[in-house]
């Protein structure tokens, strides 16, 4: 049996461009959220079409801020979705928001659109840190909207930022603490990088701050895994750590190299047809977007089949992240390739005796913690 689909539906609008964010998210001083909803209607009718009447195992609206959108195209897009493939039992329905665009009766209607899963942008508890981080909302706003998310969702998430400048370990700690007591069943907890095309490459570049790096930053990695595991969240993705249960089952999808369909400006998908991997984008630019949909309903820019040599690079690159790791057949499975041919056995053999890589008692191969903190260095050493 295929396994369920996953959907993205992106909403690349924003109130404000925070500086560290390379995501494709666009500040306008008015949007047409009916028109842009209806393109959105289109442009999943269409892909739904081609990818056929699959199960479908989440939605996740992400953006941009989704929290932005009418709850009325939030409820259009799930029944749709719902009525175009066969929903699992228990479909998650995720929506990202930020605390400036959360209140109870809004999250009340996002809920009876059919939202179970709520994901907020906390990012930091402390005014100074959000002022950096280039927040708009408080640290009381923030503990606000989680209590009201906490009232209304079976399911909450949040993030949080760290390795801030000058954050010391101290001090992340009680931060992570005073957020875990806030009950979420899952965080995500990403250390703050410097990403190209942003505010802060800019300012970084001249050295308007430094980040912690090195052993410092190994330090606030391995203090947040303990921190978290005390309130009984574990580490199962790189930046992600969850109650039992409790893991993101559509970001499970990417990481285990599912199929998903990406609709809205700048998406991107992996669909299974005819033993390929078809791989496509969008146009990332929402006005684009919405004028290539509205003629040719859709705003692919690109579509290609993936080869078997990046197929099964690809499964690597997503799977690796995973405290679970990998399962060499469904590497093979997913590649066409045998696992020897994705992978270089004598480095990774080299790996596993330095201590970054383990066989697994089931089979699997998984990066040990000082590996998920070297993978970018070690990926491409391991892969052919």
């Amino acid at each position: 049996m295929e396994e369920p689909l996953a959907l993205y539906i992106h909403w690349p609008f924003c109130a404000a461009k925070c500086p560290y964010c390379d995501f494709n998210s666009h500040v306008r001083p008015a949007v047409d959220a009916a028109r842009h909803g209806r393109a959105l209607l289109a442009e999943l009718e269409h892909e739904a079409e081609r990818a056929g009447r699959r199960r479908l195992g989440s939605i996740f609206f992400g953006g941009g801020t989704p929290s932005l959108m009418p709850p009325e195209a939030v409820s259009a897009l799930i029944g749709r979705a719902r009525a175009l493939f066969e929903a699992e039992p228990d479909l998650e329905v995720t929506l990202e928001a930020n605390p400036t665009s959360v209140e109870a009766g809004r999250l009340r209607e996002f809920r009876a659109a059919g939202v179970n899963r709520l994901s907020l942008g906390v990012q930091a508890l402390d005014a100074a840190s959000l002022g950096f981080l280039g927040r708009n909302h408080s640290a009381g706003e923030a503990v606000a909207a989680l209590e009201h998310a906490r009232a209304t969702f079976p399911r909450l998430s949040f993030d949080l930022i760290y390795a801030r400048p000058g954050q010391g370990e101290a001090a992340w700690r009680a931060e992570l603490c005073r957020a875990l007591a806030l009950a979420a069943d899952h965080l995500s907890l990403y250390q703050l990088t410097v990403e190209p095309g942003t505010r802060f490459a800019t300012e970084h570049a001249r050295g308007a701050f430094h980040l912690p790096e090195g052993d410092e930053a190994a330090a606030l990695y391995a203090a947040t895994a303990e921190e978290a595991g005390r309130f009984g969240l574990m580490p199962y993705e790189v930046s992600n750590y969850a109650k039992r249960g409790a893991e993101s089952r559509h970001n499970l999808a990417y990481w285990r190299y599912g199929d998903y369909l990406g609709i809205g400006a700048g998406a991107h998908q992996r669909l299974s047809r005819g033993g390929e991997i078809l791989a496509a984008r969008r146009h990332r630019g929402p006005e684009a977007w919405l004028e290539r949909v509205e003629r040719d309903g859709h705003g692919r820019v690109e579509e290609e089949a993936l080869s078997a040599v990046d197929r099964g690079r690809e499964a690597m690159l997503m799977g690796l992240r995973l405290s679970e790791g990998v399962d060499p057949a469904r590497i093979a499975a997913r590649s066409g390739l045998p696992f020897e041919r994705v992978v270089d056995p004598s480095m990774l053999e080299a790996l596993r005796e330095e201590g970054y890589l383990a066989w697994l008692p089931d089979g699997r191969l998984a990066a040990t913690m000082e590996g998920r903190l070297r993978l970018d260095a070690l990926l491409p050493v391991l892969l052919r």
